[in-house]
């Protein structure tokens, strides 16, 4: 093997690294943007520039870049014990943190199993379905019900559950277990109210049960919203009449905080407080060490546990686990996490700093290329289209949002772009004085970009 003296980390990464989401017409031609540090909400580039961190990396970065405090607890662990085989020996952190995570749940979900992350998370949801039926004498009983739009994970498992169909270009997908429903985004409501497009959507819910057999579906799987799907709040009271029909029918009601757990929605867990449902199994990951090392991990109640374990395990073992289940450098990277969480009130903060943030975003609503604002405690998007009115974006309204996002990047700001939306889920930390920060950059992008296509210009500059 031949290395090269002094390479770039940029032509390394263009010559060597595979990234997700690869386009594979120009592997080996071209490469990301190289960032060398952070602090705070910021990261800094090669070229030196410094950028708020409008997505926290990958809704994960909760408090914030540079917490010594979470670098030297993982420091320590890995001085102290940095591995242990999650199947034979035990170690203080998964245990303590188990602890911890079990007082945040909502209901009795208190029995926690730690994975590698959010996908990993997921799959083990779903692998729990299907151990949890077959103890039960219900081999039959193992269809998923997700709905489109959804995003689950990368692994084949949660794969097939992701109801966003370009995840699905090229590769096979287990599809034959999994039954989609309608995306509950409410701009697909037409001419209906929002409490008759809610109706409409729990009948689906009702009559796809009818078609399947209660007695061939295990679970029903939803984000409480769908992140990645672009940030889609189901209408007031979705979730809770959805849990009610899977009690009905002995369906087990999966939540995947993958994305609102640990402090987004200015809760420890988004189901029961701000959506109204105490779920059966809460999947978690990203915040849970604000992303400084991977972790996940799902959170099962106990009694839906008691009906499999003990005189009714009738001999069984839940046989899936990872190398790096209760991982104890992650662990401890969680435990000082969490405690920087409580003892600096970060929950508390996120759900004061929300009002500021929905309040701010929805100031961008009226601007020409703006079709819809929506958000959810720290986490919201802004979507941009030429014609507000299309429910399905055309090639030109994603190329104006594009523009928008590459605007939005000069001027010191990064978003997630996805399709025509300008996410932003800023680190938990924020202030009010950045959200304002925030929302000038984007009223001045949008007003950039509109202005290259004829729309009017609104805005007073932002320096950049």
């Amino acid at each position: 093997m031949v290395e090269k003296a002094a390479t770039s980390v940029r032509d390394a990464m263009r010559d060597h690294v595979v990234v997700p989401s690869q386009d594979m017409t120009n592997l080996g031609r071209t490469a990301q943007p190289v960032l060398t540090h952070a602090e705070g909400i910021y990261v800094h580039t090669e070229d030196g520039r410094k950028l708020i961190d409008g997505p926290a990396g990958m809704w994960c970065a909760q408090v914030g870049y540079g917490r010594k405090e979470i670098a030297e607890a993982m420091a320590e662990q890995a001085m102290t014990l940095p591995y242990v085989s999650p199947w034979y020996w035990a170690a203080s952190p998964a245990a303590r943190l188990a602890q911890k995570i079990a007082g945040m749940t909502p209901g009795d979900l208190n029995r926690i199993f730690f994975t590698t992350g959010g996908s990993t998370a997921v799959d083990t949801a779903v692998r729990f379905t299907e151990f949890f039926n077959n103890v039960l004498g219900r081999p039959e009983k193992k269809k998923i019900i997700a709905r489109i739009d959804g995003y689950h994970g990368s692994t084949s498992l949660s794969a097939a559950l992701t109801g966003r169909r370009d995840n699905w270009s090229n590769f096979d997908v287990a599809t034959d277990r999994v039954s989609f429903l309608s995306s509950p985004n409410p701009r697909h409501a037409g001419n209906r109210t929002q409490a008759e497009f809610l109706d409409d959507l729990v009948k689906e819910f009702e009559d796809r049960i009818a078609t399947l057999g209660a007695d061939t579906i295990a679970a029903f799987i939803a984000e409480p919203i769908l992140a990645s799907g672009g940030v889609i709040i189901p209408p007031e009271g979705y979730h809770a009449r959805f849990k009610a029909i899977c009690e009905k029918h002995d369906i087990l009601y999966i939540s995947d905080e993958v994305v609102t757990g640990f402090g987004r929605c200015g809760e420890w867990f988004a189901s029961e407080k701000v959506f109204g449902v105490v779920p059966d199994i809460i999947t978690f990951a990203k915040g849970v060490t604000s992303g400084y090392v991977p972790l996940g991990g799902v959170a099962i109640s106990e009694a839906v546990l008691a009906r499999v374990s003990g005189e009714n395990a009738k001999d069984s073992w839940f046989n899936n686990g990872y190398t790096y289940s209760n991982q104890p450098v992650a662990c401890a990277a969680a435990l000082a996490n969490i405690d920087i969480m409580e003892r600096e009130g970060i929950v508390d903060h996120a759900r004061e700093m929300a009002g500021h943030f929905a309040a701010g975003l929805q100031s961008l609503a009226d601007l020409p290329g703006v079709a819809d604002v929506r958000s959810v405690g720290l986490v919201g998007c802004v979507q941009c289209q030429l014609n507000a009115d299309r429910v399905d974006a055309t090639a030109e309204d994603k190329a104006f949002a594009r523009l928008v996002d590459e605007r939005c990047f000069q001027l010191g700001l990064i978003v997630r772009p996805m399709g025509t939306l300008c996410v932003i889920s800023p680190p938990l930390v924020i202030t009010k004085e950045q959200i304002d920060e925030i929302v000038a950059i984007l009223r001045q992008a949008i007003t950039d970009a509109g202005a290259k296509y004829g729309l009017s210009r609104v805005a007073e500059p932002v320096e950049g």
